[in-house]
């Protein structure tokens, strides 16, 4: 069986699994189960087996487990994003339709050589620190639940460190293919862009009093420098003054001393100051409302769950439990209505994805290609990592998306572009060792 029908297999078999959990959903919504949930379950179906005709057309022997595993998990987070608010999940369905066109044109666009972005390295790499500044021009970024992660145009909303992420992987994997020998020999008039990255992802920080994106910004650059490299010396030091750098900006900044401190000491016995309203509270029913009531979500859900639709994040006269739910803490309902077992499932479904991902750059031939592919697994893979560990209280919690699943277009744009150029690297990676 070739790779496309292996593809396709892949795609109908997610379609049944995606349209009896978005049944189990619909019933449990309306009460009764009629036809109108086929339209929904139908739309998305299309909108892929759409996406893999262009995918057989440009790159067909690119790896067939991508974009099944793309539409797995934006089945799962449309399913639950449905069972909050139906509005917000058919505004959903809208962003995967758009996303999915954005990756169908990035394969055309680049069909034939992707690696023409390489010309444009510099020029990807002021676009990806310009956008993560963004949200922090006055009267332009907005300030939701705290941080500065969002940029208002009008009557849309989006979130510009999302397609910085992408743009800076290209300018990194451009980058460190021309000077990674250099590197590996330690001159220290290359070392520049360590120390320049390093102080955009602190100037991030201290702009957006946001830890995940600086981290997420960093994290990317060590995992590519590692990759070109070989040497830890870079990370251990690149390390060292992230710590440095945020250890400073801890005791400057007030947003970031609360986030630590919410993750740290999430419950008090006794009543402390509450930022919100200024008064005395326990920190539970105060600053870290959000994160004490995920983790009882998640604790509700047990190991089976209560069921796909069936999820409690309401109060009787329909105050949401858990504020932005279906952005920020979309994993505590998966985890809430899937239990253990289906939370760890789509966890399960992550690392396929990366590590299919990882193959790739092992595979690949040429430099930028193995540092392209590389840097965008590993973008993926902190990502979830950070939000997924934010809401499970293993790192400070944070305002960025898990990918494919939470509600926002931005987030569902970049992450098909994500997908797009991991596509085009397999295809190029395979067809070279066909030969």
């Amino acid at each position: 069986m070739t790779a496309r029908n292996r593809e396709l297999a892949a795609l109908l078999f997610v379609g049944v699994v995606g349209s009896t959990a978005f049944a189990s959903a619909w019933i449990a919504s309306s009460g009764e189960l009629t036809a109108d949930w086929v339209v929904w379950v139908g739309v998305l179906l299309a909108l892929y087996l759409a996406a893999h005709v262009v995918t057989r057309v440009t790159v067909p022997f690119a790896d067939p487990t991508l974009l099944p595993l793309a539409g797995l998990l934006t089945a799962v987070g449309l399913t639950v994003i449905y069972g909050l608010d139906p509005v917000n999940a058919r505004k959903q369905v809208v962003w995967v339709a758009i996303g999915l066109a954005v990756y169908a044109a990035t394969l055309l666009w680049l069909r034939h050589d992707y690696r023409v972005l390489e010309r444009y390295k510099y020029l990807f790499g002021v676009s990806a620190i310009a956008l993560l500044l963004l949200p922090s021009v006055p009267g332009l970024g907005e300030r939701i639940n705290g941080v500065r992660l969002w940029v208002q145009a009008g009557p849309l909303q989006f979130q510009p460190g999302e397609l910085a992420k992408v743009l800076l992987i290209v300018f990194l994997a451009a980058y460190l293919r021309d000077k990674r020998e250099s590197l590996a020999q330690g001159r220290l008039k290359d070392l520049g862009p360590l120390l320049a990255i390093w102080g955009a992802a602190m100037l991030v920080l201290v702009q957006t009093s946001d830890l995940g994106s600086a981290l997420l910004s960093f994290g990317i650059f060590l995992a590519m420098l590692y990759a070109a490299t070989g040497r830890l010396l870079y990370v251990a030091a690149g390390l060292a003054l992230f710590v440095a750098g945020a250890t400073a900006v801890h005791s400057a900044l007030a947003r970031v001393q609360q986030r630590v401190t919410v993750w740290l000491h999430p419950w008090t016995d006794e009543k402390v100051y509450c930022a919100i309203n200024g008064k005395l509270e326990l920190r539970q029913n105060c600053d870290s409302y959000q994160l004490v009531k995920s983790l009882y979500s998640i604790a509700n859900g047990g190991y089976g769950g209560t069921g796909l639709g069936r999820g409690t994040f309401e109060t009787i006269d329909g105050t949401p439990l858990i504020p932005y739910l279906n952005t920020d803490f979309v994993y505590s309902a998966i985890a809430q209505e899937l239990g253990l077992i289906g939370a760890a499932g789509v966890l399960l479904a992550y690392l396929v994805l990366v590590a299919r991902g990882m193959r790739i750059a092992l595979i690949a031939r040429d430099g930028f290609s193995k540092l392209l592919a590389a840097g965008l697994t590993f973008g993926v893979a902190l990502q979830t990592f950070i939000i997924v560990g934010g809401v499970l209280r293993v790192v400070p919690l944070t305002g960025i998306t898990l990918p494919f699943v939470s509600y926002g277009g931005s987030s569902i744009l970049s992450n098909f572009v994500v997908l797009a150029l991991l596509m085009l690297v397999s295809n190029r990676a395979v067809t070279a060792q066909r030969r």
